[in-house]
C-alpha cells in the first residue's frame, strides 16, 4: 500500500492548507534597497570583476575617522595604480558600509562592483591598459599564460620532448 500525503508530515496530511494569496496594489514601488543603488548594473564585466576581486588583498581601510578626503584621496590612488581595488570598512568606522559605498561612488568614473559585509570592491577603468575591459592595450583575454607566478616551467610547447623509451607492458597486465 502506498502513503499518500506530503513527506515530512503526519500520516492522513494531504497538504490542502492553502496559504493566503498577496495582491499588489499598482506598480511596483521605485524604492531601491541602499545596497543596490550605489552598484554598477549587473553585468558580465561586474561578474568578471567580482571573480577578480574574491582573491585581491586589502588595499585601502576605512578606520574609526570614517571616509574621509584623505582615504578618497589614498583610493584615487590606488585605482590609477591597480584598477580594481578591494575596500575593508573597520569595525569602528562611523559610516556605515552604504553611507561609506555612497561617498565612494560620488568620486568621478569609479565603480562600485561589489559590497560584501564591510568590503567595497570598487573599479576604475584605466584608458590606456584596461585588464578587464576590451579596448586597452592589454586584456584579460590576451593573457598569455594562465599557470602560477611560482610555476617556473618553462610552457608546456617549449619544453622539450620525452625521449621515445615506453615501459614494455609486463605478462600480468597484459592479460587484462
Amino acid at each position: 500500500m502506498t502513503r499518500l500525503g506530503c513527506p515530512g508530515r503526519p500520516r492522513g496530511h494531504l497538504g490542502t492548507a492553502r496559504r493566503p494569496v498577496v495582491v499588489s496594489s499598482g506598480a511596483m514601488s521605485d524604492e531601491v534597497s541602499p545596497k543596490k543603488k550605489a552598484l554598477m548594473p549587473s553585468s558580465p564585466l561586474r561578474a568578471k570583476l567580482r571573480g577578480a576581486g574574491h582573491a585581491l588583498p586589502v588595499i585601502v581601510q576605512i578606520g574609526k575617522e570614517g571616509t574621509t578626503a584623505a582615504v578618497l584621496k589614498q583610493l584615487g590612488q590606488a585605482l590609477h595604480d591597480h584598477e580594481l581595488v578591494k575596500i575593508k570598512i573597520g569595525s569602528e568606522s562611523p559610516d556605515s558600509r552604504f553611507e561609506a559605498a555612497d561617498l565612494i561612488a560620488a568620486v568621478p568614473d569609479v565603480q562600485l562592483a561589489q559590497i560584501l559585509g564591510r568590503t567595497i570592491l570598487v573599479y576604475k577603468r584605466d584608458p590606456e591598459k584596461s585588464r578587464y575591459e576590451g579596448g586597452g592595450t592589454r586584456s584579460l583575454a590576451a593573457a598569455p599564460d594562465k599557470r602560477s607566478k611560482n610555476d617556473k616551467r618553462a610552457p608546456r610547447d617549449e619544453r622539450p620532448q620525452r625521449s621515445g623509451t615506453l615501459r614494455k607492458k609486463s605478462a600480468t597486465s597484459a592479460k587484462r
